[in-house]
């Protein structure tokens, strides 16, 4: 919009029930949209329903964070074919969940990556690319909400260029191909005998989404932040209890036995209350 181009329509999920009252909800990008007058299209299954998009006639599409697979007929029909704007530094984290994988995963730096849309996943030739550090202590949150700039000014910068057929093209080495599936409700389970940095990892790349949990004394408790806690004396102190097990409490966190010494809880959300720091608990 800001840049003037001619905008034909926008594709994004249906509406959805949100929270505990389920008040039917419209997508941000369908919000923006009507605000502007562009028509919006919500098919529930796009491999399915896409004829109203291909009737659109749309010289280019352009998909970021969609969720559902573009199917090969609604790919071959724009002129100038169809682009992603994916999440990661391709051919590295292919997939669903790059942010948050990037972040578990200990990596200290990601980036956009704006590419051609093939059948196969997130596997197409790549056109222009953008990095940026992770700091330590980053959050799937802050990484994704700053990601989502960077990616629309890459955008901004690439399309011209797109447009007008003088892009780069550059086909991704397969052998440096990695995946970020989707996350599952056990990945969100914290394993105690990983390190205190795999914890720590963890536990910042589902901050503050789908989130990591435990158990204690049966019932499911959410751990939103913590800290590293490594030394040769913590080792050998609690050196015969199991991981998992408290082994101190402090003023503002619940240490807990990991494979490599120990980690510090210091945000936690007991089952059916809210978040809370350790020493407000």
């Amino acid at each position: 919009i800001e840049e003037k181009y001619n905008i034909v329509g926008v594709v994004t999920q249906p509406d959805r029930f949100v929270g505990r009252k389920k008040v039917l909800t419209m997508p941000d990008v369908k919000v923006e949209a009507l605000k502007h007058d562009i028509p919006v299209i919500q098919p529930a299954r796009i491999k399915e329903d896409y004829q109203d998009v291909v009737n659109l006639n749309p010289d280019l599409i352009i998909t970021a964070a969609y969720g559902q697979i573009v199917p090969q007929g609604l790919l071959d029909a724009p002129r100038l074919g169809c682009v992603n704007v994916h999440a990661s530094l391709l051919p590295k984290y292919r997939g669903g969940a790059p942010v948050h994988q990037a972040i578990i995963d200990g990596e200290e730096k990601t980036g956009v990556t704006i590419m051609y849309m093939v059948k196969k996943m997130d596997a197409g030739n790549i056109i222009s690319q953008r990095e940026t550090p992770i700091a330590y202590d980053e959050t799937v949150e802050t990484l994704y909400n700053r990601l989502g700039v960077i990616g629309a000014d890459l955008l901004k910068d690439t399309l011209p260029s797109i447009l007008e057929g003088t892009n780069a093209s550059i086909p991704q080495d397969e052998s440096l191909v990695t995946y970020s599936p989707t996350l599952s409700r056990d990945d969100e389970r914290i394993d105690w005998n990983s390190t205190a940095l795999q914890v720590y990892n963890k536990v910042r790349g589902m901050n503050s989404w789908p989130g990591t949990f435990t158990t204690y004394q049966g019932k499911t408790v959410k751990i939103w932040a913590g800290k590293v806690h490594q030394c040769e004396n913590a080792m050998k102190h609690h050196a015969h209890q199991s991981n998992g097990t408290i082994v101190k409490v402090f003023k503002d966190a619940i240490g807990v036995k990991v494979s490599d010494g120990v980690y510090l809880i210091t945000e936690f959300q007991l089952e059916g209350k809210k978040k809370m720091l350790v020493k407000d608990y």
